[in-house]
């Protein structure tokens, strides 16, 4: 058996169209266009790499966005005066503030000093909150957390039910993964949570029927741990160095530094080999997010236009 693949970016493509559909209805009827800040503070490359692919999306959807580069060397109350002087601009939509900070900065304060209605990526104390409240349909979530529900959504399956084990329970990912397959009183999948503080993780993952891994351990589930026919959506994105048969790095000759692939925290190869369903890294979760981001986006843009918002469903 050879799992089917959840295509990513098929997924993204879909999404990405309902947006700039809705965007452009908005460009038309209040000559907006939405505008999202993007703060970087002080130099990291994989951060860069981050919202250069947000701003390509963006521009693709129909949303401005500015980047704001911040020295590493700010201080608390100067970064806190200019995410207030944002909150007060009426022509800034959203806010973002790129992590990691460096670690002389508050990153839970600062992070709580977007007004929720500017909160793109739902990491205010207010948005988080609403997880909790299964009647409520969200408006704006956790993207990467969201790509994962976007990604079960795509297979069809039922969750009522299930056994769902997720590997990771960061505030991101984890957390608000578990929260949102408990938000349905009747249609509701049982979940555990595993952490790297679980011992003999194994025991749990190879009774999931849906395994949900975001940890950033490159190849951390292997074919072994995985249960016959369990649905895998692999969350971790992570760089490791290309080996050749003797265990030797292989050397980019233009570069002269280590070639280097992304995987995943899933045995890709081997695990598709057991599963119904499986995501790729790249092109499973990445894609999805950042147009989720763009989503959450048009409802905060809906929410200061006083139009309807339909919110996220989590079941189908």
């Amino acid at each position: 058996m050879v799992a089917q693949i959840i295509d990513g970016i098929k997924i993204a493509e879909r999404i990405k169209t309902e947006v700039k559909d809705e965007l452009l209805y908005i460009k038309n009827r209040f000559n907006l266009i939405p505008k999202v800040v993007s703060i970087i503070v002080g130099e990291n490359p994989a951060t860069e790499i981050y919202v250069n692919n947000q701003c390509k999306i963006c521009n693709e959807i129909g949303i401005n966005v500015e980047v704001v580069k911040i020295n590493k060397n700010t201080t608390q109350q100067e970064l806190e005066n200019k995410i207030i002087q944002f909150n007060e601009d009426e022509s800034i939509n959203a806010i973002m503030l790129n992590l990691p900070l460096p670690p002389h900065l508050n990153q839970r304060k600062l992070q709580n000093m977007i007004l929720p209605i500017k909160d793109i990526e739902s990491v205010t104390a207010e948005n988080l909150g609403k997880l909790f409240y299964a009647e409520t349909p969200l408006v704006v979530a956790p993207c990467t957390a969201l790509a994962v529900i976007e990604c079960l959504k795509e297979t069809k399956i039922e969750l009522k039910g299930k056994h769902t084990v997720i590997v990771g329970h960061s505030e991101i990912v984890g957390k608000p993964i578990l929260l949102m397959l408990l938000s349905s009183l009747l249609n509701s999948p049982t979940p555990t949570v595993c952490h790297i503080a679980t011992k003999n993780l194994i025991e749990y993952t190879k009774l999931a029927e849906i395994l949900i891994v975001a940890v950033g351990k490159p190849n951390l589930i292997t074919e072994d741990m995985v249960k016959d026919n369990a649905v895998v959506i692999d969350v971790g994105i992570n760089r490791i160095k290309l080996l050749d048969k003797n265990g030797r790095e292989i050397i980019d000759e233009k570069t002269g530094k280590p070639k280097t692939k992304i995987v995943g925290d899933v045995d890709f190869e081997n695990v598709s080999k057991k599963a119904s369903y499986i995501t790729p890294v790249p092109g499973g979760i990445g894609p999805i997010t950042t147009c989720i981001l763009a989503k959450n986006l048009l409802n905060l843009t809906k929410i200061q236009l006083n139009l309807p918002i339909e919110g996220y469903k989590i079941f189908s």
